[in-house]
């Protein structure tokens, strides 16, 4: 059966992509990911983009109908005679230059596709979805007559797209918004219902005008035309500002302001402007205490600070002074930078490692002590300040005794008393005694919590009346039942207000701290875990400040209308070892991360607010009192036993479900599966490895899957720098895999090396000239390499073992080092001998006569390598020259001896000095030379790999990344072209 080859299999605009995704990270506004929390969600154009070129053909599958479009075919033969010119070479044929074409076409595509401006632009979606279509019509006339043609495609549907680990739904709803019927399943029912919100729930509403009387009482808001989801959201900011002002109308005396009076003024002169009125609190500042281990001080509760800082903005320094007197303490605030900041700055704290020191003593609290008196109950906590807003900004205040009693008699509600997981890896608290989710909050935020929650069940028979008014009728169907039922729309409504309530908890946990710097609250979960903190903010819900309750509606409403709202979709709960929704459909998915993250255990935190808003919606999935976790395929050690057992169920789960995929999915497609990893996991005597890479490799081997390409996704901002060279790190791959039927196949070692040989340089060769950043290359090169590999049943070693995932990924990073040690010979003469130099000895100093004995083997001399301006010789040492010591006023046009090193190195000095345009304007002189001097970036960067050199690295990755804007900017600028230098052979 035939099966097209797709764009992904062959090239993507990686670099664009990279690109657009790292943007997305510092996109808030009307993004998904702002309707709900979730762990490590995929960016948005990386998913759009991935299935966009999973869905096109490859150009090389339609050459002839592209040859028979004459104004491309003259394009081709024009680009034809142009590279023959260039390249003094005619072994490029027409048929490869109009496909290399038409490649860029479809790359142009992707790259607007990708931006985020293009979310909501319907002119870039269409032209998007008409390229899918065509391909999808050629797909359907090669099967024309074929027995399945029937069963298996149809000329006016596309198929529709199945994600079976859908978490927080990034790939379903790109696939939605490329114009595929949606389906999304996951076994845990938070991330079920995130898909739901965004995929299900507005198709449902499409188009539909508000229900709530403002709307229908202002003509304008009425009879105006409601697009998508807008009316839906409308409803959302309105029922939710209800319930917001419903609360506060039964608990917002729980939330006092700050009186400002004239003795404070007299204390404070920069409170004089708010002398007389009352300013609305932002946030309490608490300090968790324990009692002293000073037998002097046994019975005070001393407090445990992280920092005495408030703010640290400049110019508006505030911080905690801690006042001693009679065998106690209180804060005062003080203005200003204080004079002994690094003490103000690391508060109580000593160390790193939960050590601190008694206020009163200075006497050492260690860590265990704390833990003690955690688990004894006896942890407690005190006010240290109170945060206001004024008209210029915070304003900061020491703790109140009345602010203080007022938040101790809130204690009226209890919280969820489910089970915080053991997995002190990710969850500290249960360390310190705070066992289940309901102590990590305080009674005020327990109440306020459990009053929103009722809320939106409250608010359900609202929103229904108020639907029967605008003539929808209440048939009784429900949501989860479909229809458009009065009923079906209050449900509605509700989910998304519920997602407001977990929003909250978010920012109204015991676990948030004070922001200095910015002077805001940090959410729960600034990274996938729930740490222990010691000093906590406690937000207002209802000021307007970051945590509110309106700003959170907000962020609900302004991702709503983005959302698609268009083609059909649907959300279930499923597992993917048994799920049957992707027969006939394409696939992409990112299942879970070995044992990176522990999904279900995160996501109780929400669960236990979610449950009893939307139990009465969607009664099954949330049946149970917390989120499934037996069936949840990570490889968690404090599950299964130990490591061992951790890593067999998830090798078997995996497996069962990638089989399924294999088995299911849609043969025109390959199936995409992202997967992140670390590259540097464990070093050994066979090299680098990553078991939960390998063990996630292994399973889709043996499911069936032959791996057709494998693409490293960037998508971390470019200043996120955590240790040397983090910004040249792959944060996922994408594995493009096809269902194969080699089952039965067996090949030898030497006949899979063999392959290897004859086919991986020709694919990085293409993967080069796509202008894959270097530090990408090794990983990309899996796909290739792993192609040939899963292309038998089995590898056999001489002794007829089986030739592990692990001994195929060596065997191919060894092949790549070979096939760019190989591409040496395409280097001159000087450029070689700097190449094996570099590779012993980097920028440092060696042994004259080692250099010379190396220069004779590389047909050069010492001397000749300092007249070429690469080397520095004196005192009987050699020492390569680096770019920074380079001259400044270099000119290959005028350079006797112009070797490729050089080039490189000169394009990295200008990179750095002047920009991609002052290297463009060295390129322009360079010529055709500078192709080669980009090749030679690749090995330069391979040796720094291989030899730990990441800084040294990163000027050659950059260079390669740089690399189309430094060639197109090189062509706007008209420059003498250097002649190939004389190169000596001495």
């Amino acid at each position: 059966m035939k099966s097209r080859k797709k764009l992904i299999e062959v090239a993507l605009p990686l670099d664009a992509i990279n690109k657009a995704s790292a943007r997305e990270k510092s996109i808030r506004h009307g993004h998904p990911s702002t309707l709900h929390l979730w762990w490590a969600r995929r960016p948005l154009a990386a998913a759009r983009a991935v299935l966009f070129a999973q869905t096109v053909d490859d150009p090389s599958e339609y050459v002839d109908v592209l040859l028979s479009h004459p104004p491309k075919k003259r394009a081709a033969q024009r680009e034809l005679q142009k590279r023959n010119r260039e390249e003094g070479s005619h072994e490029t044929t027409l048929e490869e230059v109009i496909a290399d074409l038409e490649r860029d076409r479809l790359f142009g595509i992707i790259e607007n596709l990708i931006k985020w401006e293009s979310t909501t632009n319907e002119e870039v979606l269409r032209r998007a979805r008409d390229e899918i279509w065509q391909s999808w019509r050629r797909a359907c006339a090669d099967y024309a007559d074929h027995q399945r043609a029937k069963e298996l495609f149809d000329r006016y549907t596309l198929p529709g797209f199945h994600d079976p680990f859908a978490g927080g739904g990034a790939l379903p709803l790109e696939a939605q918004r490329l114009g595929f019927d949606t389906i999304a399943s996951d076994l845990n029912p938070v991330a079920v219902l995130i898909n739901k919100a965004m995929i299900e729930i507005p198709p449902r509403f499409a188009g539909m005008s508000p229900v709530n009387p403002e709307a229908q009482k202002d003509v304008r808001l009425f009879d105006q035309l409601w697009r998508g989801a807008e009316g839906l959201a409308a409803d959302v900011a309105y029922y939710g500002k209800w319930m917001r002002d419903e609360a506060y109308r039964r608990i917002g005396h729980l939330y006092p302001p700050v009186q400002i009076t004239t003795e404070m003024v007299q204390e404070r002169p920069d409170l004089e402007p708010y002398k007389g009125t009352q300013l609305p609190v932002i946030a309490w500042l608490w300090a968790r205490t324990v009692k002293s281990p000073n037998p002097a001080f046994a019975e005070v509760d001393v407090p445990l600070i992280s920092s005495f800082l408030l703010s640290t903005r400049r110019g508006k320094e505030v911080y905690l002074e801690p006042v001693l007197e009679h065998g106690d303490y209180r804060f005062v605030v003080r203005v200003g930078r204080p004079e002994a900041f690094e003490e103000v700055k690391v508060g109580t704290k000593v160390g790193r490692r939960g050590n601190f020191r008694c206020l009163l003593s200075g006497t050492p609290i260690p860590n265990g002590y704390i833990r003690e008196e955690g688990k004894a109950g006896r942890i407690g906590t005190r006010l240290m300040a109170i945060v206001a807003q004024g008209n210029r900004g915070r304003v900061y205040f020491p703790a109140s005794h009345r602010q203080e009693v007022i938040a101790d008699i809130a204690a009226l509600s209890s919280g969820s008393a489910t089970a915080i997981s053991q997995n002190t890896r990710a969850f500290a608290p249960p360390l310190y005694g705070m066992e289940t989710f309901d102590q990590l909050f305080t009674e005020r935020q327990l109440l306020a919590l459990t009053t929103l929650s009722d809320l939106v069940t409250e608010v359900q028979a609202k929103v229904r009346n108020d639907a029967r008014a605008m003539g929808i009728k209440d048939d009784g169907v429900q949501l989860k039942d479909g229809g458009s039922a009065s009923t079906a729309y209050a449900e509605a409504v509700a989910v998304y207000l519920a997602l407001v309530v977990d929003k909250a908890a978010d920012y109204w946990s015991n676990i948030c701290t004070w922001h200095a710097s910015r002077e805001v609250i940090r959410n729960v979960f600034g990274r996938q875990a729930i740490p222990m903190v010691w000093d906590y903010a406690e937000a207002n819900g209802f000021s307007g400040a970051t945590g509110s309750l309106s700003g959170c509606i907000r962020w609900i409403r302004k991702a709503l209308l983005t959302l698609p709202a268009a083609a059909a979709g649907m959300a279930e709960q499923r597992d993917a070892q048994k799920q049957t929704h992707s027969a006939g459909r394409i696939v992409s998915t990112d299942p879970p991360y070995y044992d990176n993250i522990g999904y279900a255990d995160l996501s109780d935190f929400f669960y236990t607010w979610l449950r009893p808003s939307l139990r009465s919606v969607f009664p099954k999935l949330f049946a149970t009192l917390a989120v499934p976790k037996a069936d949840e395929l990570v490889a968690t050690a404090h599950r299964h036993g130990d490591k061992a057992g951790a890593e067999a169920f998830f090798l078997g789960g995996m497996g069962q479900a990638m089989r399924r995929l294999a088995e299911q999915a849609h043969p025109a497609f390959p199936v995409t599966i992202y997967y992140a990893f670390k590259q540097s996991e464990t070093k050994g005597k066979e090299g680098t490895s990553s078991t939960g890479w390998e063990t996630f490799l292994e399973a889709v081997i043996k499911a069936g899957f032959s791996v057709t390409g494998t693409w490293p996704m960037r998508t971390e901002l470019k200043n996120r720098m955590v240790g040397l060279g983090t910004n040249a790190l792959a944060s996922s791959i994408v594995l493009v895999c096809r269902h194969t039927n080699s089952s039965e196949r067996a090949a030898t070692r030497h006949t899979f090396v063999t392959a290897l040989k004859a086919e991986l340089p020709q694919a990085l060769i293409s993967l080069q000239h796509s202008n894959i950043a270097p530090v990408d290359l090794a990983q990309a090169a899996i796909g290739p390499g792993m192609a040939v590999y899963t292309r038998y049943g089995r590898v056999l070693d001489v002794e007829g073992n089986v030739l592990s995932v692990r001994d195929a990924l060596g065997l191919i990073n060894q092949m790549l080092d070979e096939t760019l040690a190989e591409q040496e010979g395409d280097f001159d003469a000087d450029s070689r001998w700097a190449l094996a130099w570099f590779e012993q000895c980097g920028f440092d100093e060696g042994e004259y006569g080692v250099a010379e004995t190396l220069s004779k083997a590389k047909n050069t001399s010492v001397e000749g390598l300092v007249s070429a301006g690469i080397l520095t010789s004196r005192g009987g040492k050699v020492r390569l020259l680096a770019p920074k010591e380079l001259s400044a006023d270099w000119d290959p046009v005028t350079d006797q001896r112009l070797t490729d090193w050089e080039i490189v190195h000169h394009l990295i000095q200008a990179l750095e000095a002047d920009g991609e345009r002052g290297a463009g304007s060295l390129v322009a002189k360079v010529g055709t030379r500078a192709e080669s001097a980009r090749d030679l970036c690749y090995r330069l960067y391979n040796l720094c790999e291989r030899k730990d050199r990441a800084v040294e690295g990163l000027g050659y990755n950059g260079l390669v990344q740089s690399w189309p804007e430094i060639m197109r900017l090189s062509r706007t600028t008209e420059s003498p072209v250097a002649e190939p230098g004389s190169l000596f052979e001495d």
